[in-house]
């Protein structure tokens, strides 16, 4: 059930990984394992996502290729700094990773209706093609996007909205061509660190292969969950989730 939750949220406003690395930590998974094997477990899901975003994607070829290799660098860098972060280190951050997380979800809808706004006093027409990004101010969101790789590769939770709002600045107002570019990227970041995870060892199979079918699932059937539930009620659960193992991961640290 967590892994379905997690394939539902990530197709329909993100945030999977709050689900299911809370869980597997409080069933009493190492903090390091838990991170790689829920990463493993959900890529599947986002490809699934990129596939079903193939036709947005036909004209942005040269800012995925552009905003790919500081993804792939990234990500290989923040999976190489969790690979030699100390185990109890890392679970000392893990509270403060979770609520970081939830912050940054919280903050998607209001940070989305900004570059909206921003876009549309950009250019009344809504034509994405309109304004050109410089050079300037390419190199500035491929470093940008390093960093969040970077995270994505060390913890992962909240890319999304951080991709969305670098998307945004490079001009990419429509919200199906962002998820598209955003689900790709995402691919790219977990992905190099799915293979670093893999190469040393540190997924948890039985638990990895079980939730990546759930995500699958919960991907598949989104729209129409989706639709019954309302997204406001799903993002709330999400929400609550995180909010709730962080604080009580945050009680155990101060009270043991």
């Amino acid at each position: 059930m967590p892994a379905f939750l997690a394939g539902l949220m990530n197709s329909v406003a993100g945030g999977g990984t709050l689900v299911t690395f809370p869980i597997l930590i409080a069933f009493g998974m190492n903090p390091k394992i838990a991170n790689a094997t829920s990463t493993v477990a959900l890529l599947p899901g986002s490809a699934g996502g990129m596939w079903g975003y193939r036709r947005e994607m036909d004209d942005t070829q040269s800012l995925l290729i552009r905003l790919a290799i500081p993804s792939i660098i990234g990500g290989a860098a923040g999976a190489g700094l969790l690979m030699i972060t100390p185990v109890n280190t890392f679970a000392n951050l893990v509270p403060y990773l979770i609520l970081f997380a939830t912050a940054i979800f919280i903050a998607q809808e209001p940070i989305s209706r900004h570059l909206r706004k921003r876009r549309i006093d950009a250019d009344p027409t809504g034509n994405p093609n309109a304004v050109v990004p410089s050079r300037a101010w390419w190199i500035g969101a491929m470093t940008f996007q390093f960093w969040v790789a970077v995270y994505g590769g060390y913890f992962g939770a909240g890319i999304g909205i951080l991709m969305l709002a670098s998307l945004g600045l490079l001009g990419v107002s429509d919200i199906h061509r962002a998820n598209g570019a955003k689900t790709f990227l995402a691919i790219c970041i977990n992905g190099i660190a799915v293979l670093s995870f893999i190469v040393f060892r540190m997924v948890n199979w039985p638990e990895a292969l079980l939730m990546s079918i759930g995500a699958v699932l919960g991907g598949y059937g989104s729209a129409d969950i989706a639709r019954r539930l309302g997204q406001s009620l799903i993002k709330k659960v999400v929400v609550a989730i995180g909010l709730l193992m962080g604080a009580v991961m945050l009680w155990k640290q101060w009270n043991g």
